[in-house]
């Protein structure tokens, strides 16, 4: 979906509320947002009901009071604005649950316009400076998506993301002992931090200590597997772990001694680079340690995390195989990002065009391991870690959705994976992520059935944010 073209920004907010001329919808405006907005004759996609056709949606102060078939009486106010759904499909608004609003300064202050052009209302940001993305969340200007954040990739000695390379912002602090656990939670819950983000070359006593801090601040983590730990023993601890990285070294018959060997190279690693550490044993052992997958073992494992959700974040794990920039829609979304970016992209997509051959290994392993999670009951989330890897914001969301379909989950499935289980790692599960009475109306008009192509989430028509229409 090419990014659209829509009015200026004080303009949409002076359209807030009126129905939108898009597709042959109709509608009327006004200054003030309605108390209550009918959606009518339109068919709802509920990631856990599944189709509803010919329904009709009552918003009401920002939430969604009614989901009635169209041919029942509901009772309006007066001054009740109704919106003409044309039998178009209705489906929550979208999450991207692996974003870094930081990462690329020239994209920092497009990214939620792009976010909301997509279809997508909520973002989990999760990694970078914590002042930095509290001001941003505050300073936005409406309308912005739902932005939850993490602060800084707490690290160990050692930081990955610690700003010497020009390649890699200063994502990362460190975190180099167990005592610096609670002070540093605290510090980020008070500076407005919803959750945690644990990375890879924390100890594993300082991992348990910051899980301990967290939980008795309530505040869920999202980590990778350190990689002086294993998935099945750092993942239990943590409500969501990202990209499936080090799972196959969990997973594989000679675990142990390839874990014995990370050991060995963190323990003797007295002077450095992190981001080089852990390069450097990534490259060492993703690929054997795959080479030795062991189907009982990896049960074992895998039956570990059915509480804690899997962010695989597919589209950055198959970037170099399945070259999205090859796509026919790719010019037309990439357009929307500043020139600077747009330069810097195509040097790097020229580049990746010349390796040769590109190693798919890692990227069927990502796939493979979709079937995997699910027949285990291992819940997935939809993220993309944009705008890593040349992930274009919001655009990569959708990508991300075909992608677990093709890794075997069904349309609906993946609608779950960007809808329900986000909320979940918040815990408000009741209040967004689906189409039913007491719900958020957080919502995106499309205009064909996405349960019959996933492909069909790019066809947005409207976008709502809080019962506002913004798109």
């Amino acid at each position: 979906m090419a990014r659209p073209s829509y009015p200026p920004r004080w303009r949409v907010a002076a359209l807030l509320g009126c129905l939108l001329a898009i597709g042959g919808l109709s509608g009327c405006s006004g200054d003030v947002p309605p108390e209550q907005l009918l959606i009518e004759n339109v068919h709802v996609v509920d990631p856990v009901n599944g189709l509803l056709e010919n329904r009709q949606v009552l918003i009401e102060d920002g939430v969604i009071k009614i989901v009635a078939d169209a041919s029942q009486s509901v009772d309006l106010s007066t001054h009740a604005e109704r919106f003409d759904g044309q039998n178009r499909f209705l489906i929550p608004g979208l999450w991207d649950m692996h974003v870094h609003f930081v990462y690329d300064a020239n994209l920092t202050d497009h990214m939620a316009d792009l976010f909301l052009d997509y279809g997508i209302t909520s973002v989990r940001d999760t990694g970078g400076d914590i002042e930095q993305l509290a001001k941003l969340r505050r300073t936005l200007p409406l309308p912005k998506p739902n932005i939850y954040i993490s602060g800084p990739l707490l690290d160990g000695k050692f930081v990955v993301y610690d700003g010497t390379d020009p390649a890699r912002p200063p994502l990362g602090t460190g975190v180099p002992k167990p005592g610096d656990a609670d002070a540093t939670v605290s510090a980020l819950q008070d500076a407005g931090a919803d959750f945690i983000k644990i990375y890879e070359l924390v100890q594993p006593d300082t991992y348990a200590a910051l899980a301990d801090a967290a939980a008795e601040r309530n505040m869920p983590i999202a980590s990778h597997v350190p990689l002086m730990m294993t998935a099945d023993t750092a993942g239990p601890m943590a409500g969501s772990m990202e990209h499936l990285r080090n799972i196959e070294l969990a997973c594989a018959s000679n675990w142990q001694e390839l874990l014995n060997q990370r050991r060995q190279r963190i323990g003797g690693f007295t002077e450095g680079l992190g981001h080089a550490l852990r390069a450097g044993l990534h490259s060492d052992q993703r690929l054997p340690a795959i080479a030795a997958y062991d189907e009982e073992r990896c049960n074992h494992v895998l039956d570990t995390l059915t509480k804690t959700i899997q962010v695989p974040t597919l589209r950055l794990n198959t970037v170099t195989h399945l070259k999205p920039f090859e796509r026919d829609d790719w010019p037309a979304a990439v357009s929307a990002l500043p020139q600077v970016t747009q330069d810097a992209w195509r040097a790097r997509i020229a580049g990746l065009t010349q390796i040769q051959p590109v190693d798919p290994t890692f990227a069927r392993w990502s796939l493979f391991l979709i079937e995997r999670l699910r027949a285990r009951g291992v819940p997935i989330g939809a993220g993309t870690d944009t705008p890593i890897g040349l992930g274009i914001p919001g655009y990569s969301l959708h990508t991300e959705l075909e992608l677990l379909v093709q890794g075997g989950m069904t349309p609906q499935q993946a609608l779950f994976a960007a809808t329900v289980t986000p909320a979940t790692f918040f815990n408000i599960e009741n209040e967004i992520g689906q189409i039913s009475p007491g719900m958020r109306a957080d919502l995106v008009l499309l205009q064909n059935n996405p349960l019959a192509d996933i492909q069909h989430t790019r066809g947005i028509e409207a976008v709502m944010v809080s019962g506002e229409w913004v798109r």
